[in-house]
């Protein structure tokens, strides 16, 4: 299955939410949103940093990903982007593709 990363950072209400319910009841909330879609999250990691959540996730495809992230952003409470991601593996795979491309302007 394709793996996300899913960045999420929340609304001044989050915050509040997040006080409330702790870390643990968030990262379940996170972790059956993912398992609804069909996927599995692999780990959820709070942050000081640009965003305050950080997931990775598999899930079955883009639409499945997309529907997710509509999901949370339409329930409120935290903004999130979700970003296709590879494994090395996968770019090994890609490097080995053969493409005859042609640079603008050459």
């Amino acid at each position: 299955m394709p793996k996300f990363l899913l960045e999420s950072t929340y609304t001044p209400d989050g915050v509040k939410g997040l006080a409330a319910d702790g870390g643990t009841k968030r990262a379940e909330v996170a972790r059956r949103a993912i398992e609804g879609c069909g996927g599995r999250m692999e780990s959820l990691f709070f942050s000081f940093g640009k965003y305050d959540t950080y997931a990775v996730c598999e899930l079955p495809d883009h639409k499945a990903a997309a529907a997710l992230a509509v999901a949370i952003r339409a329930a409120g409470g935290v903004h999130t982007r979700v970003t296709p991601v590879l494994t090395p593996e996968e770019v090994d795979e890609a490097t080995r593709t053969k493409l005859t491309y042609q640079a603008p302007g050459t």
